[in-house]
């Protein structure tokens, strides 16, 4: 009885303004540390907790509530979006702030629909917390990947890559049913606290047990085998500054440092950042394509080299990797080109109406066109690497095609659009991630960080030193076989089941009145 009067009064406490506000900014402001640098996954179920407790004290604001704290949390997320704006496109700061407020203030708008819908459930909060909560939030995450092209930064699951047991679910239902275990484990931490009977608190308290060593369990399985090949890989880091890049000038020495580091080391394959030769393939003399080639392959090395190119009507262009090495087909050399555009930043959503910012940013080649889904694996010595380029690591659905034919996952990357912030290593994270959803290794050279070499475990074995020009080796080995998520085909499966059971749990709600 006196336990009940005192958590009745621990609940009538925060609901007071002076108290239940600054709550909620801290916590949401706390959401960055449970992401890469900082690694502190468990804290993300935490501070959802929160979210969950201080919503039930003012129900008549939770959409508002969830709607703050997520504007907050993906805005102390996403603030390295104004280093891109400002520092480094040169947009005047009067524009960059209202732009980098504009994608926290779109993302936060799935959390506030998600508390309006679970408003409209009619069952137990238990039950709401407990079940429908991690669904609704599940389904929302895999809707904004896909919505206007898609954004999948900041997906909750990642928080638990890879560190935390709950990263064992990748391999078996990729990001999104990580998502959906990081947020029941929140919901269920929060129920220790508000659920009235003591069947129901010990109920969630055995889920949130079961979940996470199921999820230790499951990461000690192998779901794919090596292959038996093994191979060195030399991943170049040129740290070549975004001020300089596209500069005519610094043409010359940026291919250079470039050569300088494919002389460096004989490893089998040798891989260059995304547009690593900042000018278009077609225009490149053909001198000096030949000096990277057999440069190359005097060092008994692969070249995989970052270039754009026109496409084959010599209309468009395309953000390329092309394997400088090898064969010459009937096309030309093998090369993958990426498919998944930045909106914004390599395509230009409405120009007509947008069109008007970029005269007043540096944002050369700004138009690309897609390459199309599933293109094969480059033969790179003996591995057949599945490339992905930049953004495109951050859409684990769309690389499981190529995947299944690769031994190797491979990530091309410039991330010197964002400085020294933390968007290099939250990017790292969604490479992590994806090694486990394909239980491949997965190597990244990148510009100017963060370059590495993650095992199928989706730890990192390797990696450089950000903002530094070197070359960093290391042993890799081929994979083959499919995860239970690659077999899935994706994360559709999982995105029906999760509506079919709202909708039986909204029926059953409904016929229960």
């Amino acid at each position: 009885m006196e336990i009940a009067a005192s958590h009745s009064s621990v609940m009538k406490y925060l609901a007071k303004p002076w108290l239940y506000w600054p709550l909620l900014f801290i916590s949401a402001a706390l959401v960055p540390f449970t992401f890469a640098p900082y690694y502190h996954y468990w804290l993300l179920p935490v501070l959802l907790a929160v979210l969950l407790i201080l919503q039930s004290v003012r129900p008549q604001w939770r959409i508002r509530t969830a709607y703050l704290w997520a504007l907050t949390a993906y805005t102390s997320l996403l603030y390295w979006i104004d280093i891109a704006l400002h520092d480094i496109a040169g947009l005047a700061q009067i524009w960059a702030w209202p732009l980098t407020i504009l994608l926290p203030a779109y993302l936060a708008i799935y959390p506030a629909v998600v508390f309006w819908l679970l408003g409209k459930f009619r069952l137990s909060g238990t039950i709401c917390h407990a079940v429908i909560l991690p669904l609704l939030w599940c389904l929302a995450e895999f809707v904004r990947e896909r919505a206007l092209t898609g954004f999948g930064w900041g997906i909750w699951g990642y928080s638990q890559i890879a560190d935390s047991a709950l990263a064992g679910f990748a391999p078996v239902g990729g990001i999104f049913l990580v998502t959906l275990v990081t947020v029941a484990s929140g919901a269920w931490l929060a129920e220790l606290v508000l659920a009235k009977s003591r069947r129901a608190k010990i109920g969630c308290g055995v889920a949130l047990t079961v979940v996470w060593l199921l999820g230790a369990i499951l990461l000690q399985f192998h779901f794919t085998q090596p292959d038996g090949t093994h191979a060195r890989i030399a991943l170049a880091q040129g740290n070549i500054p975004q001020s300089l890049k596209w500069d005519e000038q610094s043409l010359q020495p940026i291919l250079q440092r470039y050569l300088e580091q494919i002389a460096s080391t004989h490893a089998d394959i040798v891989i260059l950042p995304e547009t690593a030769i900042p000018v278009m393939r077609q225009d490149m003399p053909v001198a000096q394509l030949d000096e990277f080639t057999q440069l190359a392959r005097n060092h008994g090395s692969a070249l995989a080299v970052g270039i754009p190119q026109y496409t084959a009507d010599g209309n468009n262009y395309q953000n390329a990797v092309i394997n400088f090495t090898a064969a010459p087909e009937a096309t030309g050399l093998p090369f993958y080109a990426k498919n998944h555009l930045v909106p914004f930043g390599e395509y230009v959503p409405l120009p007509a109406l947008l069109g008007w910012l970029y005269l007043n940013m540096d944002m050369p080649l700004s138009g690309f066109s897609s390459g199309g889904m599933a293109q094969l694996p480059l033969q790179l010595a003996n591995q057949r690497v599945a490339f992905n380029i930049c953004y495109e690591d951050g859409f684990g659905d769309e690389l499981i095609a190529t995947a299944r034919q690769a031994s190797l996952l491979a990530n091309v990357s410039n991330m010197a659009w964002y400085g020294k912030s933390h968007a290099m290593q939250q990017h790292l994270q969604q490479s992590q991630a994806r090694a486990l959803e394909t239980g491949r290794y997965m190597v990244r050279a990148t510009n100017t960080g963060m370059t590495a070499i993650i095992n199928p475990k989706g730890k990192v074995v390797a990696q450089l030193k950000p903002d530094t020009a070197s070359v960093l080796e290391g042993e890799i080995s081929g994979y083959k076989g499919s995860t239970p998520y690659m077999r899935l085909g994706g994360s559709w499966p999982l995105a029906l089941i999760s509506l079919f059971l709202l909708l039986i749990l909204g029926i059953y709600g409904y016929c229960r009145r």
